[in-house]
């Protein structure tokens, strides 16, 4: 005999396939009671769902409501169309464009490490290709671990002995022009990407310094997926006009938010006004009430701050505005670091976007170059 939580579950799936569930926004869903004309309404808060039907809220379980609303959710996962960026395939012939009749064809003695060499049989050609890391003193898996170092809270000159424990001499200036180098290579192909976000985002400022000045970083996030959608510098907290940020958001995302979480700031509020206003329904619903608990809350925002804290508490402030620090840990969030937030999944993924291979960082420096090279 079954369970009474393997009940609702089932009972919950049979709602989702009937479409019982009436979406309000990606916060509140509604559903009608099948022994009554009773409707129901679940919320979605930090905690998980909260339903206003006496199953939950009196045995407190997890009621069928909820089950219908988590499997509904599922559903509209799976139908995601998925952009995958695979690993670039370096053995193809630059010259006759071939990798079925290339062999692998010794090593060439770089001073910082060894490249594999290739002979193509069609043209008789020897070459050695390194995708996006042309004319490096340094290998691309030595590069990508500096990379990967730096935006796990390790500073220029950790990296550098890091480096130096495996063989290779570069001084912590090179490592910070590799940084330079690959952040805006990455952001330039990325930002091509439409992520397929939801329709609730949240933002937020942080403030820090820039040669002692200090100054606000602005931030929008997807609430469903934590996609870091955009950001903007600014000067003060109040008074900053922030509407180029939500410019951004809405063409990245391609569309505008129906739900929108800020502080009570007046500049989000104004910003809001201006861009996300529409005469037509829905409207974006702004929602400027915020407590630590409960339904209304901006905890998901406040973590994705600590992880920039976290990074720019290393570098003690940063040396200028234009710092490739702030676009390399959007980069680091969205499609490297995996959440447990999101089941051990990168928010790039949850948009349907799956970036392939064992070293994620060789494949998104790779792939714009291949593509440069093949035009």
């Amino acid at each position: 005999m079954e369970s009474t939580g393997n009940i609702r579950e089932l009972k919950g799936q049979e709602m989702a396939k009937l479409d019982c569930l009436k979406r309000i926004d990606d916060y509140r869903y509604q559903i009608k009671s099948q022994s009554s004309n009773t409707i129901y309404e679940i919320n979605s808060t930090e905690l998980g769902f909260v339903c206003s039907s006496p199953d939950h809220k009196f045995r407190g379980v997890k009621c069928k409501h909820i089950y219908c609303v988590e499997f509904s959710l599922q559903i509209r996962q799976t139908v995601k169309e998925q952009v995958v960026i695979k690993p670039v395939n370096v053995q193809d012939c630059p010259v006759c464009l071939i990798s079925d009749n290339v062999v692998k064809h010794g090593i060439r003695n770089n001073k910082s490490g060894q490249i594999q060499k290739f002979f193509c049989k069609c043209c008789n050609k020897w070459f050695s290709i390194n995708y996006g890391f042309e004319k490096m003193h340094s290998t691309p898996q030595m590069i990508t671990a500096a990379m990967q170092l730096y935006f796990s809270n390790e500073s220029y000159r950790n990296i550098k002995k890091f480096l130096e424990l495996q063989g290779v001499k570069i001084s912590h200036v090179a490592v910070y022009k590799w940084i330079t180098k690959y952040v805006k290579l990455m952001d330039k192909y990325l930002e091509q990407i439409k992520p397929n976000v939801s329709n609730a985002w949240r933002t937020d400022e942080l403030f820090f310094k820039v040669k002692g000045n200090t100054k606000y970083l602005y931030a929008l996030m997807d609430d469903e997926t934590r996609f870091w959608i955009a950001q903007q510098v600014g000067d003060s907290k109040y008074t900053e006009d922030i509407k180029p940020l939500l410019q951004k958001g809405k063409e990245i995302a391609g569309k505008r938010p129906l739900a929108l979480i800020s502080d009570g700031a007046p500049n989000f509020n104004d910003a809001v006004k201006k861009e996300f206003y529409t005469l037509q329904s829905p409207r974006t619903r702004h929602i400027r009430h915020i407590r630590f608990k409960g339904d209304n809350n901006n905890n998901k925002m406040e973590r994705m701050n600590g992880e920039v804290r976290d990074r720019e508490k290393v570098t003690r402030g940063l040396k200028k505005v234009d710092s490739p620090l702030l676009k390399g840990i959007q980069i680091f969030h969205n499609y490297i670091r995996e959440h447990e937030g999101l089941n051990g999944q990168t928010p790039a993924e949850k948009c349907g976007i799956k970036i392939e291979g064992n070293d994620k960082w060789m494949t998104i420096i790779q792939n714009p170059k291949k593509e440069l090279k093949n035009e």
